[in-house]
Order: C-alpha cells, then sequence, then structure tokens
C-alpha cells in the first residue's frame, strides 16, 4: 500500500461553551491550521512506529508499539503522550478490529501547523485523523477516548463554521454561512496559557443549568449568524459572556484582565486560558502588544471560509 494522507483543522468555538454538553447550540469555527499524518508502511514488521512533529518540524515525541497487541515497546518523550496514544489506537481497534490486526510494519508521522499551547486542537486533530486511517466513527472514537461536546471533531471534518448541538448525546451540526461584514475588526488573542478542557467540563458539570439558561445561549448563537453590525455583534457577546460568567461564578475576561478596551471581548470554548475574541479596530493588535500579549491573530488570517 502507498503513503496514506489524513488531514484535520484545528477549531475554535465562538459560542455556546460548556452549556454544549447540556443541549445548547453553538458556533464552531475550523481553523485554517490544522494537523497532517501520513501513514507509510515500514520495513519494521509487527512494529508500529510513531513520529510527532511541531509546527517547526521538530520531533517532540516518539514511540514503538508491538502488532497486533498494541503494547508498548520504547518511547522518546512524555510517558502521559505514549499511553494516551495507546489508548486511543486500542479503542480505535475495539471499534473495529481489522484495524492493525497484522504483523505488517507501520510508519506514522503527524505534523501539527500551529503551537500546541494554542488550544486549536491537537487532540481533536489527532482523533480525527487516527479514525479516518481506521476506518471509523470519529465522534465515538472521541466519546470512548477524550470526552467532550464533539464541536471540534465537526470543526475538523468541515471547511466552514457550523452550528452544533447535542441532541440527547448525539451530535447534530450543519454549515452555516457566518461570515461578518466587520470581520476585518474581529482579532484573535492567545493569553499565553493553556486552557486544559477536561477541568473546566469537571467544574461546570458541578454547576446546576436550567433549561432557560441553555434556551437563551442557542438563541444568542443563532443571532449571531444574522447579526449585521459590529455594534449588534458587541452587544450579543457581551450578553453572552455575562450569562456564562454567572453561571461558572467567574468574572468575565474584559472586566478582569481590560477593563480599558474600549472594544468587546469573549472568551472562546474553555474560560480561563487559550484565545479570546477581541471585536475593536487597527489599534486592538498594539493594545495587546503593549499588556504582554504578542500573538494577536486577525479573524481573516485564522478561520476557514469557503
Amino acid at each position: 500500500m502507498s503513503m496514506q494522507k489524513f488531514y484535520s483543522n484545528g477549531k475554535l468555538l465562538l459560542s455556546g461553551e460548556y452549556l454544549i454538553l447540556d443541549g445548547a447550540a453553538g458556533i464552531g469555527l475550523p481553523t485554517i491550521l490544522g494537523q497532517e499524518m501520513l501513514v507509510n508502511n515500514s520495513n519494521l514488521e509487527g512494529v508500529l512506529s510513531w513520529e510527532s512533529l511541531d509546527e517547526s518540524g521538530d520531533c517532540w515525541f516518539e514511540g514503538s508499539y508491538s502488532l497486533p497487541d498494541l503494547k508498548l515497546i520504547r518511547f522518546k518523550g512524555q510517558q502521559k503522550v505514549a499511553d494516551t496514544l495507546q489508548s486511543i489506537l486500542m479503542e480505535a481497534k475495539k471499534t473495529n478490529p481489522n484495524f492493525l490486526d497484522s504483523n505488517q510494519g507501520f510508519h506514522v508521522t503527524t505534523k501539527l501547523e500551529f503551537p500546541s499551547d494554542w488550544g486549536l486542537g491537537s487532540s481533536s486533530t489527532l482523533i480525527n485523523n487516527i479514525a479516518q486511517w481506521s476506518e471509523i466513527n470519529a465522534f465515538e472514537l472521541l466519546f470512548n477516548s477524550f470526552g467532550g461536546s464533539g464541536y471540534d471533531i465537526a470543526c475538523a471534518q468541515i471547511d466552514q463554521p457550523i452550528i452544533y448541538k447535542l441532541n440527547e448525546g448525539s451530535p447534530e451540526f450543519e454549515s452555516v454561512n457566518f461570515d461578518p461584514a466587520f470581520k476585518d475588526q474581529l482579532y484573535f488573542v492567545h493569553l499565553n496559557k493553556k486552557q486544559v478542557s477536561s477541568e473546566g467540563i469537571k467544574a461546570y458539570k458541578r454547576k446546576k443549568v436550567n433549561q432557560d439558561t441553555i434556551r437563551d445561549i442557542s438563541n444568542l448563537s443563532n443571532s449571531l449568524l444574522s447579526v449585521t453590525s459590529l455594534d449588534a455583534f458587541n452587544e450579543i457577546i457581551k450578553k453572552h459572556e455575562s450569562i456564562v460568567g454567572g453561571l461558572l461564578g467567574i468574572e468575565p475576561v474584559q472586566q478582569r484582565l481590560f477593563p480599558d478596551f474600549l472594544g468587546q471581548i469573549k472568551s472562546l470554548g474553555a474560560w480561563g486560558g487559550d484565545f479570546i475574541l477581541a471585536s475593536g479596530d487597527t489599534s486592538t493588535k498594539a493594545y495587546f502588544n503593549e499588556k504582554g500579549f504578542q500573538t494577536v491573530i486577525p479573524y481573516v488570517s485564522m478561520i476557514k471560509q469557503t
């Protein structure tokens, strides 16, 4: 078999946040940057060798697993990475017993296009690529391994913005025409720290969320799809921040870190790290740079549009 090549988009969550877990509708944005996975046959029979490259092309993890039992032979890097990769592959094999069911050798190379601490989906892109390779349902693989809402898997597969919800635990999503006329005034700012989504989800699950709140967030998500002015957009994301902040008992990031910012700021996905959205103007980049935040990316340079 010749080389197989798989690719998955990264993601950002514009609206919905943790409430998607309880059935709220949210808007997912696939990013221009993602992760590639190359699978080649190897002369090492009965061995799956794995090499993970970062956005600079430097190797940050290597591992070898015996086939077909997927026992770890050796690794270079973090033990947690070796164990997590093993569990994902074993879960894929459980779903499709024919996957890696021989002593043929394989060499896999994964290539991230974004820094792993950006929170654009180093895990979800890996899950989706392995699901493609093993010919199984990527949502099933996610739910059986990492868990989460699954919006990131939908973004991995679709090249334009989506509206996403869980209906009794089953993913429902469709591509939407979210292409705001004021997108040149939107920026993504990295907060210089990585947010662990699983920890935020655990904290959220301790809260009691009523159906009115879920409906309010869904309505705001739908309102974003038809908004035509920056002022109206700012009002919606301000209201969204207020609802989620009140639910989590966390002060929204604008009040907490950037009270003098003249535009509007919204957390994206897990609160407390990764990227925020800043709705501003041509001075926005300089504002954040002066406060020590050097990664300020224009909307059009980050988000895929068909």
